[in-house]
């Protein structure tokens, strides 16, 4: 049985082909089964934004500890693989998933958000 999500929100930079700007983002973290946990990380960034800069479908985002945690955009569109569209929304949604910590110790390592939280 998972343990509830806890969410907690951070401010880093997005690297979009080595153009970097701040941006904040938002931690989720839920246990599952074991000692592992499951950590999604979620922002935003403007589609024009994003396209001035050559982006496709991946970027980087350097969160609050120096971790660079690779973030995708998937709009559920698989017939154009995936790729950013002018005439895709506004705002994209850059999604990750992490199950690389498996203790709580490399949680608040790499996820130093979740200080603080009730993890």
């Amino acid at each position: 049985m998972e343990k509830h999500i806890v969410k907690a929100d951070g401010n880093g930079a997005i690297d979009v082909n080595g153009q970097v700007s701040p941006v904040t983002y938002t931690v989720s973290l839920k246990q599952g089964k074991g000692r592992f946990y499951e950590v999604d990380i979620c922002l935003t960034a403007p589609r024009d934004w994003l396209l001035q800069r050559g982006f496709e479908r991946d970027a980087v985002l350097v969160s609050q500890s120096g971790a660079r945690i690779p973030v995708y955009h998937d709009d559920g569109n698989h017939h154009d693989d995936g790729r950013l569209r002018p005439a895709d929304t506004l705002s994209i949604e850059l999604t990750a998933r992490d199950d690389s910590c498996t203790s709580e110790v490399d949680l608040m390592r790499k996820y130093p958000e979740f200080d603080g939280e009730d993890a």
